[in-house]
């Protein structure tokens, strides 16, 4: 059995590198007779290729040359330092000839400015001459027999071939009587072929790949293995969906079209003489013998999942003509197809609108010069461009989505023209499902973001939320416990949550696969690594997860000002912090901006009500077309508790105190009998409204006497404010006397004025009734009024508040 092995240039980059592919050759030649194709070593071809443009301009090829010795000395003496068998002296002698002939053949180009197919081949070929020399050289030292191809005797390119397209049917009359053995290495260098004279030609990009493609059809091989350095072919780019899954089997058609549409695979000439002549190909890596790879052969598919993959081509272009009359658009129709045939150009969508006089084209990129100057500036058609209007864009994207079958192609339709129809004009698709692929054309900035949502949406049957948790205090624990409470009922809907990273001010626990919430505070307390910004920026840059949010359960300033930066990594955020909501208006306006322009959710539904859905409803509202005529509500959980232990006879001070022990208040009581806390949720409510304020701009009527000292630590303030009982229950008494409830409300007024202020509230009023801690809203609308929409319920308290983030965090899938 014969087994051909093609080993890219980064599987030949250094010297333990191809140490590395003569252990898998030497493993492969136990049970197969094998023959070896080798590219050359990584980056090398591109330096051949700039010696000859700096040749031709006159330029100093010198220094290039000076890069290329270097690296083929650097390969050859480590080589010797593994092997010490290796005849060092031989292989250096050899290349030297060889760099002596690429001066000689340079400066010919130097002088008489131009050069042959022969001599360009010649050159830009030398790379994989010295991988054959050196690998030739390390089978030789470990006692191993060679023979070396020299594949333009061999390889014959067909008459007139601008492709570089092998006749397989001569190239395999010149094997006729090339016999291999199983006791001979036999070597090759790819890339090269010869013309109808036998003189050296090259197949341009990926030619090695093609050559090794060839070759197994003319020696009749088993299989063709092609080595390189990823595991196969995935199921999408691994850089723009870091979880796309590894392809084991895929049929020829498929390979072929996915790279067509710009998949990284394999390119399509290599697998055409594979499949006509049923020789499976294996895509393996050279660095990850483990992995069985992705073998491309004869499949029928049978009842298996439907998706198959998404390629990308984000090198496009679009051209629209637009015509003013019927002639022209049937003349010039007629003329730029007859043109399109001549010049081999193929679109990758074409569309002719007859009834709107329109002609539509994408094309790659490649074929933007033959386009302008052999088609748009042809003579005969320029007449007709005069009378019509032209458009060439270069700001698209496609995006291939591929079906192992035709049938049931409806299904992937409609799982992603939700995410389509959100786009709206932004996106352009096309629903002719040509064979079985399903193309969509979208703008160029909205690719990457369009891919992880139509990958998620298809691929996975789980939805999963990444999520970076800021802040482990009393709301971020708690909302931890909460997630893995909840750990079954969220598998039962499909749904995971993957906790990547929890970090105060102080330290980071990162886990790219998620972190066992069971004993995470045992983790996080023995974890010693501390949090820098800087490094947690490089860490989101570098790993693209999908589907990510960050949640800030911190009151910290310095953490709201990151938030655009967030989103520009393209997370989304959610929040308990109110700082970025109520700080300086431009910068609640340049998150908004962000969110919108990176398609990204910014969620911050606990700042106002805690779990209770204000900030939702009042959306809602708006979004149907409700307006908002008045508010007044008791936005502060702690004050409604406060007030409400006074209604029972409790002191001002013990209601304070009890309220700060239970979790009700913030950090520091102040805040809360400042009004200050109430003022920053009436402002977000005056900014969700439209109101362009800032939080100066809150009239806060003084909750505590003006003459009281409320400074100090939270101890001693808490102390201190015991000399205000008896200032408190006399209010309270005469709020009693007139059959009134104290009450502190937030307010926003029919001429949209905004204030915190103390107020004695009738009974017939939805807020007379509120208190332990409850809050209440009412919104007196254009439709609900004389009665307004109340929402009532508990908005203060740890469990309260991580549950609203938790409702928050669901709503990202």
């Amino acid at each position: 059995m014969i087994c051909v092995m093609k080993f890219g240039g980064t599987s030949l980059s250094n010297a333990k590198n191809f140490y590395k592919v003569f252990k898998i050759i030497k493993k492969k030649n136990k049970n197969y007779t094998v023959a070896i194709v080798l590219s050359a070593p990584h980056k090398i071809t591109n330096y051949l290729i700039q010696t000859i443009k700096q040749s031709i301009i006159k330029k100093n090829f010198k220094i290039i040359i000076k890069k290329i010795k270097k690296k083929i000395k650097k390969i050859i003496k480590n080589i010797f330092k593994i092997d010490t068998n290796i005849k060092i002296k031989k292989i250096l002698k050899k290349s030297k000839k060889k760099f002596l002939i690429l001066k000689n053949l340079l400066n010919k180009i130097k002088k008489n400015k131009k050069f042959s197919n022969k001599t360009y081949a010649e050159i830009s070929s030398m790379g994989e001459y010295f991988s054959v020399l050196i690998m030739k050289n390390i089978f030789t030292a470990q006692k191993f027999n060679t023979t070396v191809l020299k594949p333009e005797k061999f390889f014959i390119i067909t008459k007139n071939s601008s492709k570089k397209i092998i006749n397989i049917k001569k190239s395999k009359n010149n094997f006729k009587n090339f016999k291999i053995k199983k006791n001979i290495i036999t070597l090759m260098p790819g890339f090269i072929a010869g013309d109808k004279n036998k003189n050296k030609t090259t197949l341009g990009r990926n030619g090695s790949d093609y050559s090794a493609s060839v070759l197994s059809v003319c020696i009749q091989a088993k299989k063709c293995e092609i080595w390189t350095d990823v595991d196969g072919v995935y199921s999408c780019d691994p850089k723009i969906i870091p979880k796309s899954k590894l392809i084991k089997k895929i049929s020829y058609k498929n390979a072929i079209n996915f790279s067509k549409l710009g998949a990284k695979i394999i390119h399509p000439k290599t697998i055409f003489p594979l499949k006509k002549f049923n020789i499976p190909c294996i895509v393996k890596n050279t660095f990850n013998k483990k992995c069985k790879g992705t073998k491309i052969k004869k499949i029928s598919y049978k009842n298996k999942k439907n998706f198959f993959g998404i390629a990308i081509n984000n090198k496009i272009k679009l051209l629209k003509i637009k015509f003013f009359s019927k002639n022209n658009f049937k003349k010039f129709s007629y003329l730029v197809l007859k043109k399109i045939k001549k010049h081999n150009i193929s679109f990758i969508f074409k569309k002719i609108k007859k009834n709107l006089l329109k002609l539509i084209f994408i094309y790659k990129k490649k074929y933007s010069k033959i386009i302008k100057q052999k088609i748009l500036k042809n003579k005969n058609i320029l007449n007709f461009t005069k009378k019509s209007k032209i458009s060439i864009k270069n700001n698209f994207a496609l995006i291939s989505i591929l079906t192992k079958f035709k049938k049931n192609n409806f299904l992937i339709i409609s799982k992603i023209y939700s995410y389509i129809n959100f786009f709206k004009k932004k996106i352009f698709f096309n629903n002719k499902n040509i064979k079985n692929v399903f193309n969509l054309i979208v703008k160029k900035k909205n690719y990457i973001k369009t891919i992880r949502k139509i990958y998620s949406s298809i691929f996975y049957k789980k939805h999963t939320i990444n999520v970076l948790l800021i802040g482990v205090g009393k709301i971020g624990s708690t909302l931890l416990d909460q997630i893995y409470s909840e750990n079954k009922s969220l598998k039962n809907k499909n749904i995971k949550i993957n906790i990547l990273g929890i970090l105060n001010s102080k330290k980071i626990l990162f886990k790219k696969k998620g972190i066992n919430l069971k004993n995470w505070k045992k983790k996080f307390k023995k974890n010693k690594k501390f949090f820098y910004f800087k490094n947690f920026i490089k860490i989101l840059k570098k790993k693209k997860f999908l589907n990510t949010v960050v949640i800030d359960c911190t009151s910290s300033n310095t953490i709201s000002k990151k938030y655009i930066k967030f989103l520009k990594l393209g997370l989304n955020i959610i929040t308990s912090n109110k700082k970025a909501n109520t700080g300086n208006f431009e910068y609640y306006k340049k998150i908004r901006y962000q969110s919108n322009k990176k398609k990204l959710k910014f969620l911050y539904e606990t700042n106002v009500g805690g779990g209770l859905p204000i900030i939702q409803t009042l959306q809602s509202l708006q979004n149907t077309g409700d307006k908002l005529i008045k508010f007044r509500g008791i936005l502060s959980g702690s004050l409604s508790y406060i007030f409400g232990e006074m209604e029972h006879g409790v002191k001002f001070s013990e209601a304070v105190k009890k309220a700060y022990l239970k979790g009700l208040t913030e950090p520091n009581p102040r805040e809360d009998l400042s009004g200050i806390d109430v003022a920053r949720k009436l402002l977000i409510l005056s900014r969700e409204i439209g109101c362009s304020l800032e939080l100066k701009d809150i009239k806060i009527q003084p909750i505590l006497p003006i003459n009281f000292n409320a400074s100090g630590n939270v101890e001693k303030f808490l102390q201190n404010i015991k000399k205000l009982d008896n200032f408190f229950h006399e209010k309270i008494i005469k709020s009693k006397n007139n059959k009134t409830k104290l009450k502190i409300i937030g307010e926003i007024d029919k001429n949209k004025i905004s204030q915190v202020k103390l107020i004695k509230i009738k009974k017939k009023d939805p807020l007379y009734d509120i208190k332990d801690g409850e809050n209440a809203f009412s919104f007196y609308t254009k439709y609900y009024q004389p009665k307004p929409l109340v929402i009532r319920g508990y908005g203060a308290g740890k469990s309260v508040t991580a549950s609203g983030i938790f409702t928050d965090l669901l709503k990202i899938i």
